[in-house]
């Protein structure tokens, strides 16, 4: 079975309940739980039955073990997490949008512990022993310079040790503000064009083609599915190392009422492959009454990895499942997609009204 670890920073997500506003909520509850891009694709895979580690520096106290043991309460070991004497738990806050009213995050993690580690503080020829896949995004890099070299040197590692690396840009445009002789945007550029030779699979939009400067062909005259294989192109022209390109695609009505669907790039074959697809044609899940949609792109990372280890070569199958448990996600408050695997798949049979299961 393949192993896998994630890196990154795990943070507590302080939320009003429902689609209720900060001012509204305070004084007063917020509901606090544990999140993260990258412990959300560690804790999807858990959840699904693959052996994932994940890895981060955390400080010390009540807050850590609290962290720790809901982390391992999914099946996510948490033997490389460091617990350190300085730094701080880092916070973001979510106001769940409605209808026309967008979602809203806002970040308090300055001076973070993972934000204060760098290059060196992990072994990581021992954590990545054995391991087929590392997951990283871009989210890390953004929180501060020593972050990004980690990052970079985790990268680097991996494909030293013959370790496939898996990258979502996830650009963050108020994060990336840790050099500011730079704009977020030329921050983020040249920092993730060191990380991008080492990247196995791509999890990116048109958008981070044009973050990363890299040339695209005309594509006007192009449909959506069009687009996106041809934005994999380019990426691999770029980066020959990148084997799959893979971008889950999402037509916003409101912000109650999504349209999902996604696209997996096969370099080796140049060919790409859709999600869902009914009636011989990609036709997107409709999704009228979302929940909750932040980590749903992490849920969507955690499908794409599950499918390409569990059924190696089987392209279809793992854009199915990563679009069906990106799509149940936004069903489920939080960042963590809590859905089985029968779940998953009975969506991708075409089974998704809802009904009740007695």
């Amino acid at each position: 079975m393949a192993r896998i670890v994630a890196f990154g920073e795990i943070m507590l997500r302080l939320a009003p309940p429902g689609v209720s506003r900060l001012r509204q909520s305070l004084p007063g509850s917020l509901s606090a739980t544990f999140a993260g891009a990258e412990a959300n694709t560690a804790v999807s895979l858990a959840l699904l039955g693959l052996p994932v580690d994940f890895v981060t520096a955390l400080p010390k106290g009540a807050l850590a073990e609290s962290c720790v043991g809901n982390l391992n309460s999914t099946g996510v070991g948490t033997k490389w997490v460091r617990q350190t004497d300085t730094g701080r738990f880092g916070l973001f806050y979510v106001e769940t949008g409605a209808s026309q009213r967008s979602t809203e995050v806002t970040y308090d993690r300055d001076s973070s512990a993972i934000s204060l580690a760098g290059p060196g503080d992990f072994d990581w020829e021992k954590i990545l022993a054995g391991v087929d896949w590392l997951h990283l995004t871009g989210i890390t890099p953004a929180i501060s310079a020593a972050a990004a070299d980690l990052t970079l040197e985790a990268a680097q590692a991996a494909v030293a040790l013959d370790v496939s690396v898996s990258f979502d840009v996830n650009f963050r445009s108020r994060l990336w503000n840790w050099d500011p002789k730079r704009s977020p945007p030329q921050l983020a550029q040249d920092t993730l064009r060191k990380l991008m030779p080492c990247v196995s699979l791509m999890i990116g939009s048109e958008g981070d083609c044009r973050l990363l400067d890299v040339e695209l062909p005309e594509l006007q005259s192009l449909s959506v599915l069009e687009r996106a294989t041809e934005v994999a192109r380019a990426f691999h022209r770029q980066w020959p190392r990148i084997r799959y390109f893979a971008s889950s695609l999402r037509e916003q009505i409101s912000a109650s009422h999504n349209n999902w669907s996604g696209v997996l790039y096969d370099s080796a074959a140049d060919t790409s492959m859709f999600a869902p697809v009914r009636d011989g044609a990609c036709r997107p899940w409709e999704i009228r009454q979302i929940v909750d949609r932040v980590g749903s792109g992490d849920a969507f990372d955690a499908g794409l990895l599950f499918g390409l280890c569990e059924r190696p070569g089987d392209l279809q199958y793992a854009i199915d499942f990563a679009t069906a448990a990106g799509c149940l996600a936004h069903t489920i408050s939080g960042d963590w997609n809590y859905v089985t695997r029968s779940e998953i798949e009975t969506l991708m049979d075409g089974t998704g009204s809802g009904r009740v299961i007695r």
